[in-house]
This record gives structure tokens, C-alpha cells and sequence, in this order.
């Protein structure tokens, strides 16, 4: 007979992938345990191993639900065909937003890529890739110019990525600076430098 699952089951492995990006942000993944995983989660390691087969599977949820998370704000953007520099702003916006909102899931997926197995791995490069794509889209609209330029077009989503991709080492919300007032910045940059 199959086992019920438990009303609480996703959150309790939400919890476990809450406190496993913290952990993984820290420490590093080679470095941090499942021993250390449980003791952050007060659970019993057995417990870590109810949820989840492997520490490997644990990184692949915590990179995979931040990825999700950032495919449906570029999902959710519309293009403005009136307006589509504001569209890139908004955009940007709600991209910062999130990262902001998840720095250790974000530094996770930075540095820990590549300790994830190659099918695992795959799957969420394909999603990064989807996520640029989308932006390529928004940027064109605003800048028609770089739809015959798509080296510049690269180079120019990619800088704009390095932008937002590193604000968890170094923002602060309680700043002088606020978190639109820096998306706009990192948007006039991209949007000041593409001719069009």
C-alpha cells in the first residue's frame, strides 16, 4: 500500500530549501552537510531524506524554484508597442524586485551550477536561456535597431544581467538609493547606450 502523503508536505520542503539556500549561500555546497542541513531545519537527518533522496536533488529544487520564479516575471512582461522603453523599465523593476528578495537563491545559482548532474544542470541553463530571450525580446521593442545587431544585442542583455545578477553582494534596501530607483538606473544604461 502506497504511503498518504502528509497535508504539509510541500511546505515542509519548502522549508528544507529555504534553509538549504541559506546554507548552500554560506557555507558552499561541498562544504555544507546534510547533518547541517538538518540541524538549520530542527529535523532529524532521516527526516531531510523523507523529502528528498539527495543533497544534489535539494540544490537542484532551491536553483529550479528561483529560475521558475524569474521565468514568470519575464513571462508576465508585456510590451507596450506605445511604450516599450517603460516596458523595459517595468520589467526591470519587477527583476529586481525578485532578486533582491532572494539573494542566498541567487548566489546559489551563481556559484553552484556546475555541482549539479549534467541532465539537472541542463534544465536549468535551458531556463536561464529562456529567461534572456524574453529580455532580448522587451529590449528590442524599445531599441528596434538591435534586432539587426545581435551581437550588440548579446552583449548589451548579458552587461545588463551582470548588473542585476550581483546587487545581493552589495544593496541595501535601506540605502540612500531605492530598489526602482536602481532598476531604473541599470535600465537608462542599457536603454542610453543601445542606439535606435
Amino acid at each position: 500500500m502506497a504511503r498518504t502523503q502528509a497535508a504539509d508536505y510541500d511546505a515542509k520542503r519548502d522549508a528544507i530549501t529555504h534553509h538549504a539556500a541559506r546554507l548552500f549561500a554560506r557555507k558552499g555546497f561541498a562544504a555544507a552537510s546534510l547533518s547541517d542541513l538538518a540541524e538549520r531545519c530542527k529535523v532529524s537527518k532521516s527526516l531531510i531524506y523523507h523529502y528528498y533522496a539527495s543533497k544534489e536533488a535539494i540544490l537542484f529544487d532551491v536553483m529550479n524554484d528561483h529560475i521558475d520564479e524569474l521565468l514568470d516575471v519575464v513571462r508576465s512582461a508585456a510590451i507596450d508597442e506605445s511604450r516599450p522603453e517603460r516596458a523595459f523599465r517595468d520589467l526591470t523593476r519587477d527583476l529586481l524586485q525578485h532578486y533582491v528578495g532572494a539573494a542566498d537563491k541567487q548566489k546559489v545559482l551563481l556559484y553552484e551550477l556546475d555541482s549539479l548532474p549534467r541532465e539537472r544542470k541542463s534544465e536549468i541553463i535551458s531556463k536561464q536561456r529562456k529567461i534572456i530571450s524574453r529580455v532580448e525580446d522587451v529590449l528590442t521593442a524599445a531599441k528596434p535597431s538591435l534586432k539587426k545587431d545581435r551581437a550588440n544585442l548579446r552583449a548589451k542583455t548579458m552587461l545588463y544581467f551582470g548588473m542585476l545578477n550581483w546587487t545581493h553582494t552589495w544593496f541595501s534596501p535601506k540605502g540612500a538609493i531605492t530598489r526602482d530607483g536602481l532598476a531604473d538606473m541599470a535600465a537608462d544604461l542599457v536603454l542610453g547606450g543601445a542606439q535606435g
